[in-house]
């Protein structure tokens, strides 16, 4: 019998392109909106002793939320095995406490999620690119986390824009293990910037790690939010003698016209990003390539 494929309101377009990618079948759900502003949900597919697969990114309070109602009713009304995909997982830069008695937001949505209730063969989530790999570890009762790295989009992108002589860069140092084990992947050179903290906010680039005067210059990062901290590293490898400079992302948010600001400071050729983030759906522009995570989620849950 085949696996069932439920989504969240915001990410029918990518629910679309699984279904087309996969032999799953398409889950029906109702969704209303009552006269006070609280969402009513209803499931008209049959779902007990059925093995299910729920879709939606926790982009904002109400769609993590509209994903919680959703997959705690599928395990009640029976479901058989609960599979979550998360192609994007917010807040994940708060994974840690920086100032005293900080919030961890990652954690909490973390526990929000462990406390759906176990399916008769448990639960699991599939997180993509987390922005800190010890966000898996905050899923407890046991939810069993998954992480799917993106690597073979990113290398994919990169061979095709990079030709046969790149540098595969970061925006900083804290990036560097991930950017060095892509390009060790590819047989490339990896770069990354190093800082130095000035007072408060402010930092200096100290140097560059290696030689990119005249090479192309790929710049990864898992997300880019307004685009400030790519900006600046796409600058430095430019002062470098850096020749085409190309930037991948995963989760591509562009906030606070994020994606104008990128095209508009002259330092980028073009943006590669997938469709992990709602935002993407709205792009118009030959700056940016949106490709999509479908193929990548039908074969992680697949295996």
């Amino acid at each position: 019998m085949k696996k069932i494929l439920f989504h969240i309101k915001a990410y029918a377009y990518l629910a679309e392109k699984m279904l087309a990618c996969s032999n799953l079948e398409r889950g029906e759900v109702e969704v209303n909106t009552f006269t006070d502003g609280e969402r009513y949900q209803r499931i008209l597919s049959e779902v007990e002793n059925r093995d299910i697969i729920l879709l939606g990114g926790t982009v904002n309070d109400e769609a993590t939320l509209e994903l919680f109602d959703l997959a705690s009713s599928l395990v009640s009304y029976g479901a058989n095995s609960l599979t979550l995909i998360v192609p994007y997982f917010g807040y994940s830069t708060m994974e840690r406490a920086v100032l005293s008695q900080e919030i961890v937001t990652a954690k909490t949505r973390a526990r929000l999620f462990s406390a759906i209730p176990r399916s008769n063969k448990g639960n699991r989530i599939y997180l993509f690119d987390l922005h800190s790999e010890g966000i898996q570890y905050y899923f407890e009762h046991g939810l069993y986390p998954v992480h799917v790295y993106c690597k073979d989009i990113v290398i994919d992108a990169a061979r095709e824009y990079g030709g046969d002589n790149f540098v595969m860069a970061s925006t900083d140092a804290g990036r560097a293990k991930w950017v060095e084990s892509l390009a060790n992947d590819m047989g490339v050179n990896a770069a990354f910037i190093l800082k130095r903290r000035l007072k408060g906010d402010h930092t200096e680039v100290s140097a560059i790690n290696a030689d990119v005067a005249g090479k192309t210059v790929i710049i990864y990062d898992d997300m880019i939010r307004s685009g400030g901290s790519i900006i600046n590293a796409a600058k430095t490898y430019k002062d470098a003698g850096a020749a085409d400079i190309y930037v991948i992302c995963t989760h591509g948010l562009f906030v606070n016209d994020g994606l104008q600001k990128l095209k508009n400071c002259g330092y980028i050729k073009k943006l590669i990003c997938t469709d992990s983030h709602i935002n993407t759906q709205n792009l118009h522009d030959d700056f940016i390539e949106v490709r999509s995570i479908a193929g990548l989620i039908c074969k992680a849950i697949k295996a």
